[in-house]
């Protein structure tokens, strides 16, 4: 398996509540200690968290937040029992607070935990991220946050109520999280390229995602394709979604504006699997001011990898690499460097950045707005390369597709 491919799997109190005291603030408007000052002095100041999804990046997370020191986990669910108990037991969850079945993840709010982790499959991210708001619970969401566009205005919905409810709410993107990236794309910003011209995303990989011995038992059982979520376009959002996100969300991040429209086609050759997503994506993305991003995506072989982008002006070029090299070349040159290790640097950034947050009460939550642009942005490339040909913003805004999966049959 490649590098890319293994990476990508991979007590209330009436004056003040817990979750409240984590915010920064008690209810007589007390600022908390410094964070520091605050985990070595106050027994009870570890955030608390709900795990919802306990297959493998529900697991491998885990571990990160653990080896944070600011978190202890109190609750975990997972719709199949060996996954929850998987987790529980690494992580020494008591047995009555890990939950089962599509309907877990609200045991897990009963539970009353500070914060809740969500690491199910990306059509779940809307439901459980809102409800977890709307308890007043911090959020801390995997990417992609939806699969469709009703989907991404409940996030949208969701980060709102965390910031009226003054809770934290961060979606995982590594690239975000990195000072290379942030550093390189706020030059951009800031004119070292000269106006934006084109620019070009790419996402290459070989076989990703498990689950296929479950679908070739039957395909079409429900609990089958949870399994196999990866390779379940309605379950994951197709490769474009789940996967090819992270290099769009970069272009959008650049480009910073909504896309106008799109032009694409997909196919799925060269695919061995089950599942029904797409092998690979072509499209073209049309913004504001005749700024042009192409796009082109493989998910399946061997041989090359890469999640990149390269961004053009008059004045220079910006280049980055998932797994590599961040710079520009040009009038303005940034040196930038490496950071081959983003898949787990990004997480830990951002374990750490939720921490420093909650403690601080800092609720402004940047991560929501972009992510739910650049998710929306996958979306409208999807819907173009499904119809070989063309889709606008507004259409697909106006028409807020949902895709539906039948959970007829499922325990709740």
């Amino acid at each position: 398996m490649s590098q890319l491919a293994t990476a990508a799997h991979h007590p209330e109190n009436t004056t003040l509540n817990r979750r409240g005291f984590l915010a920064g603030t008690t209810a007589a408007g007390l600022t908390l200690l410094q964070p520091g000052l605050a985990l070595g002095t106050q027994a009870n100041s570890k955030v608390k968290l709900g795990i919802v999804g306990c297959g493998g990046r529900g697991k491998w997370i885990s571990k990160l937040f653990m080896q944070h020191g600011g978190y202890e986990i109190a609750a975990c669910a997972d719709y199949f029992a060996d996954r929850a108990d998987g987790l529980g037991e690494q992580f020494q969850v008591e047995s009555a607070r890990r939950f089962t079945g599509l309907s877990g993840y609200k045991r897990v709010l009963d539970a009353k935990p500070d914060a809740v982790v969500i690491e199910t499959p990306p059509y779940f991210h809307p439901e459980q991220a809102l409800a977890a708001a709307d308890a007043g619970c911090h959020v801390y969401v995997a990417k992609p946050v939806a699969v469709d566009v009703p989907g991404c205005l409940t996030i949208a919905d969701a980060g709102k109520k965390a910031t009226e409810n003054k809770r934290c709410m961060l979606v995982d993107f590594q690239t975000r999280a990195s000072e290379l990236y942030r550093e390189a794309i706020r030059r951009v910003h800031a004119g070292d390229l000269g106006p934006l011209v084109s620019g070009e995303a790419v996402y290459y990989c070989g076989t990703t995602w498990g689950g296929d011995e479950a679908l070739g038992a039957n395909a079409t059982n429900p609990e089958n394709r949870l399994r196999g979520w990866g390779l379940d376009r309605v379950l994951s959002g197709d490769v474009i979604t789940e996967q090819n996100i992270h290099a769009l969300d970069v272009a959008a991040w650049i480009v910073n504006q909504d896309p106008v429209k799109a032009y694409g086609t997909c196919g799925r050759q060269g695919r061995v699997d089950r599942g029904d997503c797409h092998g690979n994506f072509s499209v073209i993305f049309f913004y504001p001011n005749n700024v042009v991003i192409s796009f082109a995506s493989k998910q399946y072989g061997t041989g090359y990898d890469d999640i990149g982008n390269k961004m053009f002006g008059p004045d220079g070029t910006l280049e980055t690499h998932y797994f590599g090299l961040v710079r520009i070349v040009g009038r303005k040159s940034y040196k930038g460097g490496n950071q081959p290790g983003l898949f787990t640097e990004g997480c830990v950034a951002n374990i750490a950045e939720f921490h420093a947050n909650i403690l601080k009460g800092d609720c402004s939550n940047p991560t929501v707005a972009p992510s739910v642009r650049s998710n929306l942005t996958t979306i409208l490339g999807r819907t173009a390369a499904y119809r070989g040909g063309e889709a606008t913003w507004d259409e697909i805004m106006q028409a807020k597709e949902k895709l539906e999966f039948d959970t007829k049959g499922l325990k709740a």
